[in-house]
Formats: structure tokens, sequence, C-alpha cells
């Protein structure tokens, strides 16, 4: 077994702390053992439940809504405050958007029970299939006596030629011109 934090090879399966960077390695080899999960988690997810979810929030949000909006006013309005019932209602309407807006960008989604238990039993796919796809492919040799280079394929130049190459275009082709006094 390697370490997962420095990589560096135990010399057995029992250690329970790294050589070299002292992490704790007996949470890794139980993780192993149970397929990517530990179960004492498992018992901590199953009776927990979420009051702050996003569903819970929209559910407050329409029943918000409910009763600023339509009871509040009809209320204020059989007891003669029609001041009041137009209040409710405008305070219900703006309350009820920012309840929305808060409930869907600030809560989180409850997981599914079936989600959970998914994702508890589902084994880690790199463990017993083929490796990955962003793997090296094997290791390849070639002599370099048979290797050509590609068609097309960027060429050094010779540099055993000697020519000389003019240093410019208009090298030899100007002319200096006459001052006339």
């Amino acid at each position: 077994m390697h370490c997962p934090r420095c990589g560096q090879q135990q010399v057995s399966d029992q250690t329970k702390f790294c050589s070299r960077c002292g992490f704790q390695l007996g949470l890794v080899s139980e993780l192993l053992m149970n397929g990517g999960f530990l179960p004492q988690l498992a018992e901590l997810y199953k009776g927990k439940t979420t009051v702050f979810s996003r569903k819970n929030g929209l559910i407050f949000t329409v029943l918000w809504f409910i009763f600023f909006v339509m009871m509040m006013p009809a209320f204020f309005g059989i007891a003669g405050a029609e001041d009041a019932a137009g209040i409710s209602a405008v305070f219900g309407i703006f309350s009820t958007m920012m309840l929305l807006i808060l409930s869907l960008a600030v809560l989180k989604r409850a997981p599914k029970p079936h989600e959970l238990a998914a994702h508890q039993m589902q084994q880690p796919a790199a463990l017993y299939s083929n490796p990955a796809m962003g793997a090296l492919p094997p290791q390849q040799s070639q002599p370099a006596s048979t290797y050509m280079a590609p068609e097309g394929s960027w060429r050094a130049p010779d540099t055993g030629d000697l020519a000389r190459r003019p240093a410019s275009v208009t090298e030899g082709t100007t002319k200096l011109l006459k001052k006339d006094e």
C-alpha cells in the first residue's frame, strides 16, 4: 500500500502511520476494504434529516405568500382596516420574492435516500477495470537507425554549405547620391 499524501510505499498493510509524512493510514485501509466508503458514516447519514433544504424553503415561501397576500388582506378588509390590507399585500409580495430567491440561491438540495444508498454501494471503477483513459500508452521502443522523420516535417539547414548569402536585399543595388555644390 502507498501513502495517498506523499506516495511512500509502506512496509506492510498493517502500518498505521506513513513512515515519511506521518499520515494516518488506518482509515485508508478501511476505506479500501469497504469499497470506498466508511460504514460508520453511513449510519450517521441514515437518520439525518435536513430542515433547511431547498424544498422546505420553497414550501415555506408558498405558505408565506398565501398567508400575507391572501389571508391577511382579507382579514384586514373584514376588520375595516383597508390601509393595513394594502400594506400586508405589498409586504407579502416583496417578502415572498426575497424568500424565493434566497431559497433557490442559498439553501442546498436535500439528498434523497435512494441516492445516498446508491452512492454507498457503488464500487470504484478504477480498481476493477482497465486503466483510466488519461493514462500513458504502453512503452514503445524504436532504434534510432530505423527512425525516419515524418513527411513534410521541419528540417534543419545544412550547416556544411558555406555559400554566402547577401545580408540585405538592397545590397549591391544602391547607389550613393552625389551632392550638388
